[in-house]
């Protein structure tokens, strides 16, 4: 039996931006742990995450500059999901998608010869670094190895983003009424939720949670494989995964999980359930010809199929989670 929604939450309000209740929701959550009886999520026999990726304000709020289309609807699903499952749902854990002005992948770290910043979604290739269409403003030999490291993996293209994230902003919380539900589990479950950050490296991408899209420039370690996060989502029994962006950062995380559980033991895999119906693509560039790296709703679309090939489960928020 799925339970009730609480009293403060307005479906209407989601994709809005405040100032989280958290006295309103503490109180509200300890009368319902009293009156249901709920238990400590210490004591759950399946232990179930909802692991949330990037579902931030800047991605998920509409006037945010790097709102992706869909995200009110994927949220609002699945902060219901949330309620409705909160006895079944063992932790939280969320990434946090953290940037500052001057990083590889913003406007402001390049220039072309009249000395103007890219526009957000254009694309910078190696070729372009090398004949000068674009000059980084600081490393430029690592600037051109990255560009190059980037198309020798068949990752992304590089891609200059709008401003977002940005540590300290708005942009850079937990979209609002994700962050009260938040709250009232953790109240409700006794169980702090847990947040991880990624993406402070200046000089490199950091679409999955669990890796850079490039470790190593000029002899130089600039990230590696979050092992220690990895461990903590496979002590679960069962990880739902929703968030933003289907063809980026929730697609990259999902790569990552999928490699290491193929080195560890690909029966793993099983413990991966991906919530479908919360989670959307960036919308393809205006560009003609299209690139097909750069059509991303169709590059989800692939990833998702390889997923479920691979043993994850592609479910619904409206499908039953099972103890």
């Amino acid at each position: 039996m799925q339970l009730p929604l609480p009293s403060f939450y307005e479906p209407s309000q989601v994709g809005q931006v405040w100032t989280e209740r958290a006295g309103l929701i503490a109180e509200e959550a300890s009368r319902f742990r009293h009156a249901t009886q709920l238990a400590p999520s210490a004591r759950d026999q399946l232990r179930v995450a909802a692991f949330g990726i990037d579902a931030q304000v800047g991605f998920c709020c509409p006037g945010s500059s790097l709102f992706v289309p869909g995200a009110v609807e994927d949220t609002r699903r699945a902060v219901e999901w949330i309620y409705r499952n909160l006895d079944r749902i063992t932790g939280l854990h969320f990434s946090m998608d953290t940037h500052r002005v001057f990083q590889v992948f913003h406007p402001a770290w390049w220039i072309d010869a009249q000395g103007q910043h890219p526009a957000p979604l254009t694309p910078i290739t190696a070729e372009d670094v090398r004949r000068g269409r674009w000059i980084p403003i600081a490393h430029p030999r690592a600037c051109l190895e990255y560009c190059e490291k980037l198309e020798q993996t068949g990752r992304y293209t590089l891609t200059i983003w709008p401003y977002h994230t940005l540590l300290g902003g708005v942009s850079h919380a937990l979209e609002p009424s994700l962050m009260e539900a938040a709250i009232f589990h953790s109240v409700a479950r006794q169980r702090q939720t847990s947040f991880e950050t990624k993406g402070t490296h200046a000089m490199t991408e950091n679409y999955s949670v669990l890796s850079p899209e490039v470790t190593e420039l000029g002899g130089q370690v600039v990230g590696g494989f979050n092992t220690a996060f990895f461990d903590l989502l496979m002590q679960y029994d069962r990880i739902y995964v929703f968030g933003q962006a289907k063809s980026h950062c929730v697609l990259s995380t999902l790569k990552d999980i999928q490699r290491h559980i193929a080195q560890q033991d690909p029966s793993l895999a099983e413990k991966v359930w991906i919530l479908e119906d919360a989670t959307s693509p960036v919308p393809a560039p205006p560009l003609n010809p299209l690139p097909p790296e750069l059509d991303f709703p169709a590059v989800a679309e692939a990833a998702f199929r390889d997923f479920q090939a691979a043993g994850m489960k592609l479910v619904k928020t409206t499908d039953p989670v099972i103890t």
